[in-house]
């Protein structure tokens, strides 16, 4: 009788840590897809401290920005929820869509493509078992290609809800056509779900890093991006674009994947024919061809 108790403990005790874990996911999944939507966005940022040498150094500027921004499930099977950004700008009369940044969640992701510095990404290969109930967030380019990844665990404890983690990333695209004095920034993400949308916090390094020298820290800086959420409808212009471009961002997606599923490290060409992948990219037409997608991104990968 002793051992049918034991057998019935160890059982029920099975069973509640499977229900647990199962229950845990899916709440990961409604706060996952809890940013997607129509939100009006605030762009907050600001350097705090710099470590510089140099006493002519200065900071970037304070930077406060709003926009319109629709958030497209796109995929959600297999441990994989893809959400695909589209910023609407110019008048509502005459609105303009900008395919923005793209963020994958993947779930027990043990294969990561870590920036290093220039146009260069490390394949590393995560060990089973410290992936055990996180979620990789890859984000990417405006034209698909990659940009950082990281991998944490979704908490839900006293009515929030929220992921983060510090990766290194390229400059951020506010600042790469100003800066050039370093060329790393170690991102710190925190992502939040709130009543009234989310939030997208960030402290981050702004580093020099040089081969056969140690990093150095040459200014941080805050980052608290708000997304509130609005009625779909405000976003009409956005989904109505994404509907007629998805097939051509699929097709692109699909090279991606091709080349990520070669597990090797990826250096990209900065520019082909004097313009940037994501110049050649957005001139294709709606009904652009596999290979003419793929000739394209080929010239860029090394």
């Amino acid at each position: 009788m002793k051992k049918l108790g034991l057998a019935l403990t160890i059982t029920l005790s099975l069973l509640y840590s499977g229900n647990a874990q199962k229950n845990k996911k899916q709440q990961d999944i409604k706060a996952i897809k809890a940013m997607s939507g129509c939100f009006k966005v605030g762009f907050n940022f600001t350097e705090t401290f710099n470590y510089s040498t140099d006493s002519l150094y200065k900071p970037s500027a304070v930077k406060h920005d709003k926009a319109l921004e629709w958030v497209e499930v796109i995929t959600d099977k297999n441990n994989k929820i893809q959400l695909q950004h589209l910023l609407i700008v110019g008048p509502k009369s005459k609105p303009h869509i900008v395919k923005h940044w793209r963020q994958d969640w993947l779930y027990e992701n043990q294969d990561l493509f870590m920036f290093n510095k220039g146009t260069h990404w490390k394949y590393v290969e995560l060990p089973k078992e410290s992936v055990e109930g996180q979620w990789t967030q890859k984000v990417y380019q405006v034209d698909d290609s990659p940009r950082y990844e990281g991998t944490a665990t979704w908490v839900h404890v006293d009515g929030k809800s929220y992921w983060e983690n510090g990766t290194d990333a390229p400059l951020a695209r506010r600042e790469h056509t100003k800066r050039s004095d370093y060329n790393v920034m170690h991102r710190r993400n925190r992502h939040e779900i709130t009543k009234t949308g989310w939030v997208h916090n960030q402290d981050n390094d702004k580093i020099i890093r040089e081969d056969n020298k140690e990093d150095f820290i040459l200014a941080q800086e805050k980052g608290y991006n708000t997304y509130e959420k609005v009625a779909d409808n405000e976003c009409e212009a956005a989904q109505k674009w994404w509907k007629e471009n998805k097939d051509l961002w699929k097709k692109i997606r699909k090279k991606w994947d091709t080349t990520f599923d070669m597990k090797k490290d990826i250096t990209l060409q900065p520019k082909v024919n004097d313009k940037k992948l994501f110049s050649h990219l957005f001139a294709l037409k709606a009904d652009a061809s596999k290979k003419e997608i793929n000739t394209i991104i080929d010239k860029f990968l090394n």
